[in-house]
């Protein structure tokens, strides 16, 4: 990840049943908008440029109960890995900061989903010890797209390291780069539901240690 000179401005509120952020970033190559909420209903508005991304971040608001707005203008004109890589940035501090002291999260997640010939599994731990592992096999069908396995890695990437969060990705099979990419993206939005939604048995962290 390129360390650009940047402006950047939030508001966050991670109190209550609005656990929520927004945040800005503007470089000499990207300007990104984007406010999240965790206690949401997939509701989103998305527009990126890049259009397979958007239906992406559009499946992860709706499998993952997230309320999204993601606008993003970037240098497409060179490639998309700079919108998409800013893009994760933002959205991982914006979920940092909607997770606020993390207090009460149900803390890991995992969810393994289907589609046609794919199977993809992910597995979140919001530890705030951030880590990627990504299994993704090459696919058969690449079909060439602008949005491809390589560029979803470099998302997710970005997104995990900001949100702190340590995720685990892994494609156990498939042919189709289209299908493999929407496994992932769709487990991940059940998987990170999951991590970050609220068990009232909780009264601080869920540590041994007491502190994330």
């Amino acid at each position: 990840m390129e360390n650009d000179a940047s402006c950047m401005t939030n508001t966050a509120k991670a109190t209550g049943s609005m656990r929520s952020a927004g945040v800005d970033r503007k470089t000499g190559e990207t300007e990104v908008s984007v406010k999240l909420s965790l206690d949401g209903s997939g509701d989103h508005d998305i527009a990126t440029g890049v259009g397979f991304f958007d239906h992406m971040l559009a499946l992860l608001a709706v499998h993952g109960f997230f309320d999204i707005s993601v606008q993003a203008r970037g240098d497409l004109d060179v490639d998309c890995h700079h919108t998409v890589e800013d893009v994760g940035l933002v959205l991982g501090d914006a979920l940092d900061q909607a997770l606020g002291d993390r207090v009460g999260i149900r803390r890991y997640g995992h969810a393994v989903v289907p589609m046609d010939e794919t199977l993809t599994a992910a597995t979140v731990d919001l530890s705030k010890r951030p880590f990627l592992v990504y299994n993704v096999p090459d696919p058969k069908d690449a079909g060439g797209r602008p949005f491809d396995i390589y560029l979803a890695k470099e998302f997710l990437r970005a997104f995990a390291v900001r949100g702190g969060m340590t995720l685990h990705i892994n494609t156990f099979y498939g042919e189709n780069e289209h299908h493999m990419i929407e496994s992932v993206f769709k487990a991940l939005a059940r998987a990170l539901d999951d991590a970050a939604s609220l068990d009232d048995r909780l009264k601080g962290v869920r540590s041994s240690k007491g502190v994330l």
